[in-house]
């Protein structure tokens, strides 16, 4: 068996006239943390729809255990599917449903499990993320940190060999971040899983993540360890971790001169 589960291959992707992914190359290894940095419109997100099969690649292709990601074909798309877990931003979860029922979700709806089963191993999920005391209340009767941890226990409902994060830190307080951080990392390597993290959040990710993609104008800008990274001279790593306002990437968005624009002189 490969120590590779998720591969990227050579991927093209965009939309119209727009390229938001260019000749990419990824590798993700089981067992790893592995992060996808950079800034906003930068093809990360999108990167997650090619792996899940939501978007087919322009040219290149995606593979899972060896095994291409083709939204045609619907069979084998769900059985791949059913191997990976997501966490969206801000969680999704379903707000007519309780803290429980939303964890219990993927149960019901992937096995045949009697729903007495079902309902223990979400309460083992929910206790996993310390949230089994709140079992039975609505996501409008938690915190946004408490909803995300709920999303965290139904994105691994099934045990998932790969689990992809959208966003997770977004918008939480410092300690929220940190107790997701740690559990982003306890929960893969309690399930011996592959972890894809997409987001722009410095500390937490580097505090976690085995390795670290940064895309930038939808190519691998660079890539290494946490502690690689932090070492980098290279002008855009040090831009986007030490949040310098310009550099690399622009401050301004390309465009004619102001001169040309409104007509006056320098």
């Amino acid at each position: 068996m490969s120590n590779e589960l998720v591969r990227v291959n050579n991927v093209t992707f965009g939309y119209a006239h727009r390229v938001i992914l260019e000749d990419v190359t990824m590798s993700f290894r089981r067992g790893n943390v592995i992060a996808i940095m950079g800034g906003s419109g930068m093809g990360k997100t999108t990167l997650l729809k090619l792996i899940g099969g939501l978007e087919t690649p322009d040219a290149g292709e995606i593979l899972i255990d060896g095994e291409r990601v083709d939204p045609l074909n619907k069979k084998a798309l769900y059985a791949q599917r059913r191997r990976m877990g997501m966490l969206f931003q801000f969680g999704a979860l379903f707000t007519d449903m309780s803290v429980l029922d939303n964890v219990a979700f993927p149960l019901r709806e992937q096995t045949n499990l009697s729903d007495e089963i079902i309902v223990d191993m979400a309460l083992m999920k929910l206790n996993a993320v310390g949230l089994r005391g709140a079992a039975n209340l609505m996501p409008s009767e938690i915190s946004g940190g408490m909803a995300r941890r709920v999303a965290l226990a139904r994105a691994t409902a099934l045990d998932p060999e790969l689990i992809m994060y959208d966003e997770p830190f977004a918008g939480l307080d410092p300690i929220s971040m940190g107790i997701t951080a740690q559990l982003i990392r306890h929960l893969n390597d309690a399930l011996h899983a592959t972890t894809i993290i997409v987001t722009h959040d410095v500390p937490e990710t580097f505090a976690i993540a085995d390795y670290v993609y940064m895309l930038s104008s939808g190519r691998i800008a660079a890539q290494g360890t946490p502690q690689e990274l932090s070492a980098s001279t290279d002008p855009y790593v040090r831009q986007f971790l030490d949040a310098q306002p310009d550099g690399p990437v622009a401050f301004h968005y390309p465009a004619v001169s102001v001169e040309e624009e409104f007509g006056v002189s320098a």
